[in-house]
């Protein structure tokens, strides 16, 4: 039976695995990942975070996500302040600004006294490159969806989301309407969904499902693609806090609708729990490509 040194970590809730693949080899196939995910006969989280050996002489790490199915995943502003807690807290460096290769690219994370500081990128609206199926972009989408028209903006932050704004968060219909926009087949590589409700031009309440993960208690590229949404719309300021079920973010983007290539920052805790090893009965295949379609 192979054994893998873990540390478990979470990001308001939003809980991982994480594996140091500097210091050991690691490969692990889908279904090694899927039952790791387990809550019951696993160690159980929402995403899977190895780290590796940098693959850009930018980079001092290089590292990859994987979601609770076995997909792998491109952008995580939940991860990314779990690897950079994770980097320091284990001695692979010292500073507090690291630069981290990932397949949606380079992310540069600075470690700040009220928390994880994460240039998560200049977000992407053009359909294709979300990827959503449409003629043309706009800050509002729509489609009909379980008898009803669902109005939405499409954006893309390295991996795809959709963003509706709902009356109350608390009412939201998450669990009915999540796995359908999800699997839609305008997104053809899925899409994270956010139902989000705007107290004031700073201020909003946001639920998350995540593709290949489902609702989370925290998704920090949800929240960030929560306040695009919302400056598109011409309702949020550029620095609004983030009340998710696990706790808070700040989001800041300076962006508008008409100059809307600005990168966006989220800012948060990351915390770990507990380390440990764990066995691996599957015997190990390759390792996983490094596809993103799914997620």
């Amino acid at each position: 039976m192979n054994t893998l040194r873990f540390t478990k970590m979470h990001g308001l809730g939003n809980d991982f695995v994480v594996l140091d693949g500097v210091r050991q080899q690691i490969a692990l196939a889908p279904a090694q990942i899927r039952q790791l995910a387990d809550r019951h006969f696993g160690i159980g989280f929402d995403q899977l975070l190895l780290l590796e050996a940098p693959r850009r002489p930018e980079a001092q790490f290089a590292y990859r996500i994987f979601n609770a199915d076995g997909g792998e995943v491109a952008q995580c502003g939940n991860g990314a302040r779990c690897a950079a807690v994770f980097l320091r807290e284990q001695g692979l460096v010292r500073e507090d600004v690291i630069t981290v290769d990932t397949a949606a690219g380079l992310l540069r994370l600075t470690l700040e006294p009220r928390g994880v500081r994460v240039n998560m990128g200049v977000p992407a609206f053009a359909p294709a490159e979300v990827p959503f199926l449409a003629e043309h972009y706009a800050p509002r989408q729509h489609l009909a969806l379980a008898g009803r028209e669902i109005s939405f903006a499409a954006i893309g932050l390295g991996n795809p989301h959709a963003v509706l704004e709902v009356a109350d968060v608390a009412a939201a219909p998450v669990a009915e309407l999540g796995p359908q926009l999800e699997r839609h087949p305008r997104f053809p590589a899925r899409v994270n969904v956010s139902f989000m409700q705007i107290l004031d031009d700073r201020h909003i309440h946001l639920r998350v499902f995540e593709r290949g993960a489902g609702e989370t208690l925290a998704c920090g590229s949800g929240a960030c693609a929560a306040v695009i949404a919302g400056r598109l719309w011409g309702r949020l300021a550029p620095e609004v806090e983030v009340a998710l079920p696990g706790g808070s973010l700040t989001v800041i983007w300076e962006g508008t609708a008409a100059d809307d290539r600005a990168p966006v920052w989220l800012i948060g805790p990351a915390s770990t729990v507990f380390t440990g090893e764990v066995g691996l009965p599957i015997p190990a295949a390759t390792a996983p490509s490094r596809t993103t379609t799914t997620t």
